[in-house]
């Protein structure tokens, strides 16, 4: 299958493999324009609308039986594309909201939030996604499978589902016209626990965002 056939017409719409292939490029399409900063009034709410329907993608992924792939050896998909230009990008465009605090594992008892970054976590999510792709436009489909499979439980579903959170968060603070902390000169290299957090949180207040971010909130 070669890139001119991704999309071609003679593809069965309900086939499994066809779907999540059409849900994830239209999420790497997606994110590589809003990074592009045409539209910057609206990236947020567009980013929750595409990180949702990625993770419909890894839901299905998830509940479908283990995919083996065809070969022992995965064969070699290329060097990565370099995402670079893509974080710098979202990070100037998610500004002042990019860093958010996660719960790494929920399941894990008294693990303190650590600091981490939207535009991180979706070029973490666009690499995963992309190595995949290639397998999956070289005819490699069970091996496309078998790594966005692979991958959604060992990364990119995790990060995604973290990034949606922090997403909806943002959306939720301006539409219900509550204040939203930000976490003031944290770096995400620094493991920070509860007090941490929230000494260094210094506060933006919604309508200082709501317009640069395209979001209105409740009146």
């Amino acid at each position: 299958m070669s890139d001119a056939t991704l999309h071609a017409t003679d593809q069965n719409p309900d086939d499994f493999a066809v779907q999540i292939a059409d849900q994830i490029e239209s999420f790497l399409v997606a994110v590589t324009e809003v990074a592009k900063g045409d539209e910057p009034d609206s990236a947020v709410p567009f980013l929750l609308l595409e990180v949702s329907q990625l993770m419909l993608a890894g839901g299905r992924l998830g509940a479908h039986e283990d995919i083996v792939p065809d070969e022992r050896y995965e064969p070699d998909p290329g060097p990565e594309l370099d995402v670079d230009e893509i974080r710098e990008n979202l990070a100037r465009i998610l500004d002042p909201i990019d860093i958010y605090s996660e719960v790494f594992d929920p399941y894990e008892p008294r693990k303190a939030p650590v600091p981490a970054r939207i535009s991180d976590d979706l070029t973490d999510v666009i690499t995963d996604l992309r190595h995949g792709m290639v397998h999956y436009k070289a005819g490699r489909t069970t091996e496309a499978l078998w790594w966005w499979q692979f991958s959604y439980f060992s990364n990119w579903g995790s990060t995604a589902s973290a990034t949606l959170r922090a997403l909806q968060s943002v959306v939720a603070h301006v539409r219900l016209n509550q204040p939203l902390e930000e976490l003031d000169g944290l770096d995400t290299d620094q493991e920070l626990g509860d007090e941490t957090l929230e000494s260094e949180a210094g506060r933006v207040m919604v309508r200082e965002i709501a317009g640069p971010l395209g979001l209105r909130p409740v009146k």
